[in-house]
């Protein structure tokens, strides 16, 4: 099987020979290819709308840059593939090059997925799509069935964390060519495991991107942003920004297979048009590849919106949020720290973590933070599957100076509390590289700049740790650079810590939480019905109760250090405690306890 989506710009190879180029350049005059090794560069014309197109007599792996108003070399935006990075000349890429062994696949059911967040290039030595392949089959076993990789579009050097993307549509080549990835899908896919991607469509990196000079109507300055220029999702111009975005999102869907997308930032999407981005780019998924397999929409969300995750009409499309809420209240209850925003859950961090668990997010509206605005829209109603919840993740871990994970900042007895909360909850659980079996190095922020934009990086990373109390001069020139070489080596696994004692026991613990879960969790998500959960609180104790068609699933967590009474006395069947003996009626220290009424 061969797949293949026809874009609508860049360079699209011809069934009848030589290759179609389109480029979106408003704001230019002339519009030409260059293609490396040849004299002549050959002439775009111009058309309605700020287009440029022309045929030209080359094939894949022609190698060619655009030139603009015969005074600007550029890479096409929608590249498939630039070799050398930023610095070189984009490549034709014939999509049907790849034959694809996985005619059966037709995705997982979203109610089933246990997800995997990997960076590509620190996941393995070697940092390739290539390398992550013979770890499929262990991941598997394990119980992940969903990975997600974080961003492989094209950024500035070689290595990122590929938030700062500038050429969406081409896989950076440090990791591989494009055939590399299509194997790895092929490869998951082949042990039962779905594939997303994550990408950033709320800015372009700040180095390599010359969109400003010759289509500017892709930003605005309606809007601000951490990084920059806010994308224009509104103006007359945003139909072609509009449909850029959208046609990458079907691209890496329908010609790479992935199973789904992560949507990044999607609080940073300022649109206040009749349809919002968000929910225009759900309805083309929904109505294109999700017609015959399982996609998932996964969305990064500040503001709590849960208007964003109404269940589509087609079922196979699931609409889904990480869950920031769960993991700020469990890291509270399980390291102490209150420090910057960890301070908002500090004051009721078991009410809040029993509204999580049983309605989604703890603020639904709620004032929140020093300025008391609300955050949020009621999430009660929406299915348990709506929820992300994990306990670290690349930011979670990387935004701290030191990106120290969660078993370095804890005792084994808090983590393995949380470990088994994650893992027993209904809703989606997500793992993040090496956690399964309690990987101690850091994941660190780690980028590729030079100059006066890499001191600016440096800088600007270690002072915004202030608020969390880095303002020693000492320890604040210890953060690490995240330029330096040192810096993402640092953040690579190794895999042989796997092999050691007390790993293996993590990684046993992580396995048997996943087993319990698929066995006695997975088969009853799909009866749970919104808006139908319970829960109690009293002192350290938290109960929550969803009905199911058989009965319902009871979670009982103590997250303390001393042995509480239960919430309640009921009549049910234990599923599984973490605690090494049982006692009816009273939760020991630290005790998830997951019952069957």
């Amino acid at each position: 099987m061969r797949f293949h989506h026809v874009l609508p710009f860049g360079a699209e190879p011809l069934p009848e020979g030589g290759t179609r180029f389109r480029l979106w350049a408003p704001d230019a005059k002339k519009v030409q290819v260059a293609v490396d090794g040849m004299p002549q560069c050959f002439d775009l014309d111009r058309q309605e709308g700020g287009w440029f197109e022309a045929s030209v007599p080359v094939s894949a792996g022609a190698k060619y840059r655009y030139r603009i108003d015969e005074e600007l070399n550029v890479l096409d935006p929608a590249a498939r593939f630039a070799p050398d990075g930023l610095n070189g000349f984009s490549e034709v890429i014939d999509p049907k090059a790849y034959l694809w062994s996985d005619r059966e696949w037709r995705g997982l059911p979203w109610h089933r997925a246990v997800v995997y967040e990997l960076h590509v290039g620190t996941f393995t030595r070697e940092g390739t799509y290539a390398a992550i392949i013979p770890r499929l089959p262990e991941l598997s076993e394990l119980g992940v069935n969903t990975i997600e990789l974080m961003p492989v579009g094209t950024f500035p050097g070689s290595r990122g964390w590929g938030y700062d993307v500038v050429l969406p549509f081409a896989p950076h080549p440090a990791y591989g060519r494009p055939n590399d990835l299509k194997r790895l899908i092929d490869a998951a896919h082949a042990n039962g495991i779905a594939m997303v991607l994550d990408v950033v469509y709320n800015h372009f990196g700040p180095e390599g991107d010359y969109l400003h000079r010759y289509a500017s109507g892709f930003f605005t300055d309606k809007y601000k942003t951490p990084w920059g220029s806010a994308i224009n999702f509104e103006s007359e111009a945003s139909r072609n920004v509009r449909r850029f975005f959208v046609e990458n999102a079907l691209y890496w869907l329908e010609e790479y297979r992935f199973d789904g997308l992560r949507l990044d930032a999607v609080h940073a999407m300022r649109d206040a048009s009749r349809t919002h981005f968000v929910d225009e780019l759900a309805a083309a998924i929904e109505a294109g590849p999700a017609r015959d397999r399982y996609v998932h929409l996964m969305l990064e969300n500040h503001d709590n919106q849960a208007s964003r995750l109404r269940s589509a009409r087609n079922r196979r499309l699931s609409k889904a949020q990480w869950n920031d809420d769960f993991h700020h209240i469990v890291h509270v209850l399980v390291t102490g720290e209150t420090d910057g925003y960890y301070a908002n859950y500090a004051e009721q961090p078991y009410t809040q973590l029993a509204r999580v668990l049983a309605e989604g997010f703890a603020y639904q509206g709620d004032p929140y933070g020093k300025t008391c605005d609300p955050r949020g829209e009621r999430s009660h109603r929406l299915p348990v599957t709506s929820f992300i919840d994990f306990l670290q993740n690349h930011d979670q871990i990387g935004n701290r100076a030191f990106g120290e994970r969660l078993v370095a900042l804890t005792d084994e007895q808090p983590l393995r509390a949380a470990l088994a909360l994650l893992l027993l909850s209904p809703h989606i659980p997500m793992l993040f590289m090496g956690e399964e079996y309690g990987a101690r190095q850091p994941f660190l922020y780690f980028c590729d700049y030079c100059g006066e934009l890499a001191r600016a990086i440096t800088d600007g990373r270690r002072n915004e740790f202030v608020s969390f109390g880095f303002d020693d001069a000492h320890v604040h020139e210890r953060i690490p650079d995240p330029n330096a070489t040192a810096t993402f080596e640092r953040s690579c696994l190794r895999w042989e810590d796997r092999n050691e004692s007390a790993h293996r026991r993590h990684m046993a613990y992580v396995r048997q939480l996943l087993s319990v879960r698929a066995e006695h969790v997975v088969p009853r998500i799909p009866s749970i019905e919104p808006g139908r959960a319970e829960s109690e609180v009293s002192g350290t104790v938290v109960r929550v109760r969803w009905p199911t068609s058989d009965g319902a699933l009871l979670l009982d967590t103590n997250l303390s250090t001393a042995a509480c009474e239960l919430v309640s006395s009921t009549a049910a069947t234990l599923l599984y405690s973490n605690a090494a003996a049982f006692t009816a009626g009273r939760l020991a220290p630290w005790e998830v306890r997951l019952q069957r009424t």
